[in-house]
């Protein structure tokens, strides 16, 4: 970093967060993280805004490419307790089966068909056997294919491509629109949310602990340390913003499941460096927490504190390191 951006960076966090004057400028033409730092895209990620190129239409494909054609293990299911989600059903082999709110279970049918059945794999009926799941909860679907489809409760039941080891929970709240399912064919970790309804499209909102600073970090067991704002959300960068002149190309849709995290006091932040941060203009005027010129979001689809649900959507949204850096 030359001297003359610590020297601008330095001002902007002096200034912070207060007026909103950002410090990342238009004289700089390489973004800062370009490059290298940037994980690859994820095939099929189509926008990346995380919708898996399906528009608005809410699959939470999450560029469906990493795992793709995962198949259910045949077998009986089993019934687990999941740390964060509670009681929950999983394959055979372990691992976590969803429910998907763009399908019906009264009468039960499957809206999920082509590039989304890639990234969420139907469970077939008849090699698949109740198991720990009460008997009465288990039935099937015609699907538009001619193949029979299991569900639970109703609803239709899917693995999660990106689910790549038996316990994980990769799938839970991608596009607001995705849960893990119990065994009665509810939505894992909802606490009581009505059936059909979102309730991971901005669960997070008022959860977090009301005691955390309004910006710090924590330690996520995959990633490291990563961003976290004063609700315990984790926060996210796109990598089609730039940095140099910062710029935020999240609008429209984008912006129905990444919000822009609001700017804070640089005596509320722990962790991370005050001459970092800085406050970015949106072109609808509203003012967005910056980290070394970066732009943060935090993620609809993370529904309770701590998750990371976001984390390479669309090969493009990825948790911040509190150096503003891409998390891996």
């Amino acid at each position: 970093m030359t001297n003359r951006r610590k020297l601008t960076l330095a001002v902007a966090a002096s200034a912070l967060l207060i007026g909103g004057a950002t410090a990342c400028g238009t004289e700089r033409t390489t973004p800062v993280g370009a490059g290298a730092q940037a994980p690859a895209k994820a095939a099929g990620a189509a926008g990346g805004y995380g919708d898996g190129g399906y528009g608005d239409g809410g699959y939470g494909s999450a560029g469906g490419g990493d795992g793709a054609g995962a198949g259910t293990a045949s077998g009986p299911l089993a019934v687990r307790q999941d740390a964060k989600l509670g009681t929950l059903v999983a394959d055979s082999a372990g691992f976590t089966l969803y429910r998907f709110d763009k399908d019906t279970a009264s009468p039960s049918r499957s809206n999920c068909a082509g590039a989304c059945a890639t990234a969420w794999p139907p469970v077939p009926a008849g090699t698949t056997l109740p198991g720990a799941v009460p008997k009465g909860s288990v039935g099937s679907v015609d699907r538009a294919d001619g193949t029979k489809q299991l569900t639970i409760g109703g609803w239709p039941v899917y693995r999660y491509a990106k689910d790549t080891a038996p316990g994980q929970t990769n799938g839970q709240g991608v596009g607001g629109t995705w849960f893990a399912v119990t065994p009665e064919g509810k939505k894992a970790g909802q606490g009581g949310a009505g059936e059909g309804g979102t309730a991971g499209q901005g669960g997070a909102e008022g959860g977090g602990a009301a005691a955390l600073p309004a910006l710090s970090t924590v330690e996520d067991q995959n990633l490291g340390a990563v961003l976290r704002d004063g609700k315990g959300r984790t926060l996210y960068r796109f990598t089609k913003d730039t940095a140099w002149p910062m710029k935020s190309n999240c609008q429209g849709a984008c912006l129905e499941k990444w919000k822009p995290a609001k700017p804070v006091d640089v005596n509320d932040v722990k962790g991370v460096d005050p001459k970092l941060l800085s406050v970015y203009t949106r072109s609808d005027g509203g003012k967005q927490l910056a980290i070394d010129c970066w732009p943060l979001y935090w993620f609809t689809g993370d529904t309770a504190p701590g998750q990371v649900n976001g984390q390479g959507v669309g090969g493009t949204w990825f948790a911040v390191t509190p150096q503003g850096k891409l998390a891996k």
